[in-house]
């Protein structure tokens, strides 16, 4: 297998695996309507195909970095946020 083929599955593995760290926030009643709707709108950026993956992951972790301060967030939400968005950082291409 080559190295760039390997690598491009071990992204989509970081990106599905932030994905759904980001999706249980989105789903969660307890997480401020505000953040949820950033995180969603986190969710779509990472799925937009029409960038690259690290383009992706770097716009998703910009718009997540503002929302990680929000002192409104519930402490699960904060610690599965910064948890994606390590997953996010390690994104490379």
């Amino acid at each position: 297998m080559s190295n760039k083929l390997k690598k491009q599955q071990e992204n989509d593995g970081k990106l599905a695996k932030a994905t759904a760290s980001l999706q249980q926030i989105a789903d969660s009643n307890i997480t401020p309507r505000n953040i949820r709707k950033i995180v969603k709108d986190s969710i779509s950026m990472l799925q937009d195909t029409k960038l690259s993956m690290a383009v992706r992951a770097a716009n998703a972790i910009s718009m997540l970095d503002e929302v990680a301060q929000d002192p409104n967030m519930p402490s699960f939400a904060r610690v599965t946020l910064w948890s994606a968005v390590s997953e996010l950082e390690s994104i490379r291409e």
